[in-house]
């Protein structure tokens, strides 16, 4: 799976460095299109160049491309390919696409990559047709088709790439609720996961859901909830963010500004301008992200669910972490506080790096290299300065993000082999 993510990254950098991808038609910088692409496939968002500006119309398709491909995930892509051609999926192939696709079972992987396809088209079909709607009145007919579907793929795939140009992403439609609604609802179900997307549809009813499907919406309703009400509180009085907005406008900012750090990447207010509480509260949605399975990064809801009910676990001294009457099984709870751990040590090692590297605030460095890992896209507008390491920390984090911490370290590190031998067992002092 990194090496497929790989792949993708470098033709999209070959395809973006071609003179017909650049809007003057003068070939965009190796460096800057492997960042685009990186950003892309790894739907961030983050950019060194404005994709509305300085790509052509096939740059920019290039880029959308890239941004599905990348959002559905290189094993989704290739069983949609292996079906079309009738070609049957080889156990190997199976045993990728769990992994991809954060399965427990090898069962039903096929019919599953079937409907998420037939998901992500429906949602992202939706989403283009009422984002035109409101595009054309704007700007036209034709650029208002298409920024209806480039947007709604950007969104749904959480990526946060936009092509108003001129680094204005959302900006202008601070206070248009058609835009602010439709955008929020792309990137809240694009995170919520295709597994838990499947299992609504199938049950119905929440109590009948499965427990996974269960923490991740209680754990998304409870962040989006909480951001919500903070952000507001915190940004009402800023005269540069929320302050000089009409109380709808407020609602919308702020909403919005809650629900794009999920990995999304678009904004409607200038983030630099946010109060430093409000930044801190970015970076902690940030890391969370989305939830396993859907198209955005982070360490996942589930997992941020998961780290919390086992410190309860600890703290009320009980012996199980329980969630709805279930017990987790203990390679569960490992799992989770091991993604933590690496996730914070991949921040802190890219932040420290970029601290030597870049002349600017710790906060815009740590926001830059947190918004990498969990594949937001949200800058504090740092990332067109970056230098020529600086881009090179940034594209490693973003894949890191996208592949999954994990991941990236399983197949860094090689087979997993189980111990002939178990050792005597010996207590450590700890705290």
């Amino acid at each position: 799976m990194a090496v497929g993510f790989a792949l993708l990254i470098l033709t999209g950098a070959v395809l973006l460095t071609l003179p017909i991808s650049a809007s003057d038609g003068k070939s965009v910088g190796f460096l800057d299109a492997l960042f685009t692409s990186t950003s892309a496939v790894c739907v961030t968002g983050l950019v060194v160049v404005d994709t509305g500006t300085r790509y052509s119309l096939f740059g920019q398709i290039v880029v959308m491309c890239l941004i599905q491909m990348g959002g559905l995930g290189i094993m989704t892509m290739a069983t949609t390919v292996f079906l079309l051609l009738g070609k049957k999926i080889t156990l190997r192939e199976r045993m990728v696409m769990q992994e991809a696709l954060n399965q427990s079972t090898l069962s039903g992987l096929v019919k599953l990559s079937r409907n998420i396809l037939i998901t992500t088209l429906i949602f992202e079909g939706t989403g283009a047709a009422l984002l035109a709607l409101r595009f054309s009145q704007i700007y036209g007919p034709t650029r208002g088709i298409y920024y209806g579907v480039f947007h709604a793929v950007s969104a749904f795939n959480n990526a946060g790439f936009d092509v108003i140009g001129n680094f204005k992403n959302l900006t202008p439609f601070v206070e248009d609720p058609l835009i602010n609604c439709v955008i929020m609802g792309l990137i809240i179900f694009g995170g919520l996961g295709f597994s838990v997307i499947q299992d609504i549809i199938t049950k119905k009813n929440f109590k009948h859901l499965c427990l996974h499907s269960k923490i991740v919406i209680v754990t998304t309703l409870l962040l989006l909830t909480c951001g919500f009400v903070a952000f507001y509180a915190i940004e009402s009085s800023n005269p540069y963010t929320l302050g000089g907005l009409s109380t709808k406008g407020k609602i919308l900012a702020a909403a919005f500004q809650s629900v794009t750090p999920r990995t999304a990447g678009f904004n409607t207010i200038n983030l630099a301008d946010l109060k430093m509480p409000s930044k801190y509260l970015t970076i902690l949605l940030m890391y969370i992200g989305a939830s396993p399975g859907s198209t955005g990064g982070g360490i996942k809801t589930s997992t941020f669910a998961v780290i919390i009910m086992m410190i309860y676990t600890i703290l009320a001294s009980k012996e199980d972490v329980e969630i709805s009457g279930r017990r987790i099984p203990y390679d569960n709870i490992f799992k989770a506080a091991v993604i933590g751990v690496i996730a914070l040590l991949l921040i802190f090692t890219s932040s420290f790096i970029l601290t030597m590297t870049e002349n600017t605030d710790f906060m815009s460095i740590l926001f830059e290299t947190t918004s990498a890992f969990g594949t937001v896209g949200l800058s504090l507008g740092l990332t067109p300065n970056l230098t020529d390491i600086g881009k090179v920390v940034i594209i490693l984090t973003m894949f890191a993000g996208r592949v999954g911490p994990l991941t990236l370290a399983m197949a860094l590190g090689g087979r997993t082999n189980k111990a002939m031998i178990r050792f005597p067992e010996e207590r450590v002092l700890v705290g």
